[in-house]
């Protein structure tokens, strides 16, 4: 199943150049404090050099009661520095993560709906679940530390030099390894990472459709396929997180090492500079307390630099949902009435694969048209072509001569909507979720709405519900959906089944509230039961993806074609015996 596409580096940067910029002021004031926290770091390691020194040369007592109670101010204002440093690095991290969630928030609702399907929803879930925590971890402790531990490095080394050039030498051994591995572990941990995440979504996918479709698996046998596949995708997961934990266990041992080779050179040189007599031994001192001072914000920053590589490869994988090409582009073109039809359609979820062969159909404003058919005729399909879901891989389908594809979503949902078996409350109240088919309808408008499907009084307006709230029955929660239907106001409606998944006193009490939805508009009932169809003005009959009769329920019956075998089987009624 093909993955939704992935961000470059190069958009992943921009992405995140953008946010600094928007949120530069914060982030100065951060940066600012932690330098200032750094600085009043550096002052101690300052001290102890100079309080060793006096020693040397026969400093008195109250010498080194100053000097010690000066260390205590400085690690007093750090510590304070720090606090407010901290703070302000948290405030920055959950504004930007807030932002970020929105913005792809937004991304992922502007994906087209037939993109989702195709590429399932186990890569979707993954990015909305564990891409988001990782870039969560990320945004709240990697980019700060990173930050913290840059700035005190600059300002560690700064005060080094300071202290002696000469001394600030045997770090250099240091940073060809350091540069050397870094440069080794970038140039592979961003694509492993990614493998690793989608190897991730793999497993999630499989699962899903594993679990969705369970009756099948168990009605055709397939238990044993499934857990194969489930297998090859836990193997695939194992090959890509063994790979980028072997990069952590080469990357990590090396800068370890790194760490060690400058302190040992600088006692070593510092001790041999002393001797010469280039340097004094609080000017040792100092450099050696500097660089072992060196080693904790350098260590921070290469560990949270995996941090970063985890949460880059799941940003590019979470701005990569905008990358999705659109199924429909607006011309302008207008509807000029509400009549809809169908020409020569065919379409194919596989190239080369129709499911729909040339379809012809013109619907009959406000009339009830029922489809019925054998499972896997098409009937679902095109119910999905005939309310925009689809576009069709060849033909057109239109309102009012325009096709529904070049018609922006929202002009779209005012000529037809369609109403499937899968029902979602949504957390909120009830009036949040009916006014999600018009955010700016008034209370007024939402009560007739829910009036119109027979929704109880008890459950009013402002009543939470959804996850945590008062919980719904499964048809309550399909009146919500038909209440959204009745605010949006579409001409013609697309049921496919909508009370396919109620037990039938629930499913006969919903055909009641339904019957006030469709009074008056255009209606497509895809029948997968054959009582409905009746009481349709005409019925459809679909086979291998073509409408093989059209007409009244009394036409076809006594025409004696495929709808009348159906008919018959459906009511246990033996065929006529012909003479």
């Amino acid at each position: 199943m093909k993955q939704l596409p992935v961000a470059d580096a190069t958009e992943v940067r921009r992405y995140a150049r953008t946010l600094a910029r928007q949120h530069k002021r914060l982030l100065a004031v951060t940066l600012a404090l932690h330098a200032l926290a750094a600085l009043a770091g550096l002052a101690v390691p300052r001290l102890l050099g100079d309080l060793i020194e006096r020693i040397a040369h026969g400093a008195t007592r109250w010498t080194v009661d100053e000097i010690a109670l000066a260390i205590g101010g400085f690690l007093l204002v750090q510590s304070g520095l720090v606090r407010f440093a901290a703070y302000a690095a948290a405030r920055l991290g959950e504004q930007v993560l807030a932002e970020l969630r929105e913005d792809f928030v937004r991304r992922v609702l502007a994906i087209p709906l037939s993109t989702v399907e195709r590429a399932g929803s186990g890569d979707l879930l993954t990015r909305t679940s564990r891409d988001v925590d990782a870039l969560s971890h990320g945004v709240r402790r990697a980019v700060p530390e990173t930050l913290i531990a840059i700035v005190t490095v600059f300002f560690s080394v700064g005060a080094l030099v300071l202290v002696g050039p000469l001394l600030a030498l045997p770090c250099l051994f240091a940073v060809p390894i350091l540069v050397g591995i870094t440069r080794w572990y970038l140039r592979r941990a961003p694509a492993g990472y990614l493998r690793e995440n989608a190897a991730y979504s793999d497993i999630t996918d499989g699962l899903a459709e594993t679990v969705d479709g369970a009756r099948t698996v168990e009605a055709l046998g397939l238990a044993r396929q499934r857990e194969q596949r489930t297998d090859r995708d836990i193997a695939r997961s194992y090959r890509a997180e063994r790979y980028t934990l072997f990069l952590r266990s080469v990357c990590w041992p090396v800068t370890e090492l790194a760490y060690v080779i400058p302190v040992v050179a600088t006692l070593l040189l510092g001790g041999w500079f002393h001797l010469r007599g280039w340097v004094s031994l609080g000017q040792v001192t100092a450099a050696t307390l500097y660089v072992q001072q060196l080693i904790d914000p350098l260590d921070r920053l290469l560990s949270w630099l995996d941090e970063l590589q985890v949460g880059g490869a799941s940003l590019a994988r979470l701005l990569g949902v905008s990358a999705v090409p659109d199924d429909r582009v607006a011309t302008g073109v207008a509807a000029t009435d509400e009549r809809i039809e169908a020409a020569g359609v065919r379409h194919a979820y596989l190239p080369g694969r129709d499911v729909l062969h040339g379809v012809d159909l013109r619907l009959r404003p406000g009339e009830r048209l029922a489809m019925v058919g054998p499972s896997g005729a098409g009937k679902s399909t095109l119910g999905r072509l005939l309310a925009g879901i689809h576009g069709p891989t060849a033909g057109a389908v239109t309102v009012g001569g325009a096709p529904l594809v070049e018609l922006p979503l929202d002009e779209l949902r005012g000529h037809v909507a369609l109403v499937t078996q899968e029902h979602h409350v949504f957390l909120g109240t009830v009036r949040d979720n009916v006014a999600l088919a018009r955010p700016e309808a008034t209370d007024a408008a939402v009560r007739a709405a829910l009036a119109a499907v027979d929704w109880p009084a008890e459950i009013g307006l402002s009543t939470e519900v959804g996850t945590g709230g008062t919980k719904l029955s499964p048809a309550q929660a399909q009146q919500l959906a038909l209440a959204r239907l009745v605010l949006a106001d579409p001409h013609t409606l697309v049921l496919d089944e909508a009370t396919a998944l109620l037990d039938p006193r629930a499913a006969r009490h919903l055909e009641r509230s339904l019957a006030a939805v469709v009074r008056g508009r255009t209606v497509v009932a895809i029948a997968h039961r054959l009582f409905s169809a009746h009481d349709a003005d005409r019925v459809a009959v679909v086979e291998d993806g073509l409408i093989i009769e059209l007409g009244s329920h009394d036409e076809l019956v006594a025409a004696d074609g495929a709808y009348a075998s159906l008919w018959r089987s459906w009511h246990g009624i033996p065929a006529p015996v012909r003479g």
